[in-house]
């Protein structure tokens, strides 16, 4: 995965539509070397060392991400978020001035990596493709590199100018879990016997049965705004955007269900609680 950061860097960076703006930038290739003192590259280079991995705790989130799919469940793991700090560095061969090369190689790095607050989905390679939230970067932020001469020291080489990048990915540490949906919740309401006990009195104790599912077309698409009826007790309601409903009954039983969305119509037995196996989605 990290692996697949470092090549989006370089897809952004090798961009083709970079050339006439950058031409300088467009023309180096990107490495990704240690720039200790033995480094000497036998062409201009563009090298972005990573030099820090870290968990990003401003992003650490302890919710699972909730997916539906063909009337099951898939619970995601919250991924580890992940900082990576690269220090990017030019390396300018042959010509006059080399000190202003690098000072033009730099600016212009900048002036493209400094243009994204995500990594544009356009570069990303492999395991990042598609990751939600955009992948955060930050270019050149006072937070970088704490102290340059000694991180160049430690490397064995001379103190240069340098440019911090940090982004962000997802990288996930467990499999995903597959569930059968919740279809119907018990809902249970009543006065307490006391503040302090979770006790109901008898007397005002309710039990609800809460049921809910999808209603979809002939082509299995979700069916938005259908008017879902309970015909035994008159309970209505409508779908959501994903075209599902939620519904109560007082008590177990065998109810008709009637859906209505246009000129589309349909009414099902249905049984609360749901046997094994069965649900209470509708197909119109």
């Amino acid at each position: 995965m990290i692996r697949d950061l470092s090549l989006t860097l370089r897809a952004l960076l090798d961009d083709p539509a970079l050339a006439s703006a950058v031409p300088e930038l467009a023309a180096a290739q990107i490495v990704f070397d240690r720039p200790s003192e033995q480094f000497s590259p036998a062409q201009t280079t563009i090298d972005l060392f990573l030099y820090d991995i870290r968990e990003n705790l401003e992003m650490r989130s302890s919710e699972p991400l909730l997916e539906r799919q063909s009337g099951q469940a898939v619970i995601h793991p919250p991924p580890l978020r992940v900082a990576c700090s690269y220090l990017i560095t030019a390396w300018p061969v042959g010509g006059a001035e080399l000190p202003l090369q690098e000072h033009r190689l730099l600016s212009q790095a900048l002036q493209v990596l400094s243009r994204y607050p995500t990594l544009p989905a356009a570069f990303l390679q492999g395991s990042l493709v598609g990751q939600q939230p955009p992948l955060p970067m930050l270019t050149a932020q006072a937070d970088g590199l704490k102290d340059p001469a000694d991180f160049w020291a430690a490397i064995g080489n001379k103190l240069r100018p340098a440019i911090t990048i940090t982004a962000t990915l997802a990288v996930d540490r467990f499999a995903p879990i597959t569930a059968p949906l919740v279809t119907t919740e018990q809902v249970v309401l009543g006065e307490r016997t006391s503040a302090t006990q979770e006790g109901l009195q008898p007397a005002t104790r309710q039990d609800l049965l809460r049921f809910g599912g999808t209603v979809t077309d002939a082509t299995r698409l979700p069916v938005v705004n259908a008017r879902v009826t309970l015909l035994d007790t008159g309970c209505e309601t409508r779908t959501d955007a994903a075209g599902r409903y939620t519904l109560t009954v007082p008590a177990p039983g065998i109810f008709d269900l009637s859906v209505q969305a246009g000129a589309s119509s349909s009414t099902i037995s249905i049984t609360v609680p749901a046997t094994a196996g069965s649900n209470y989605d509708v197909q119109l």
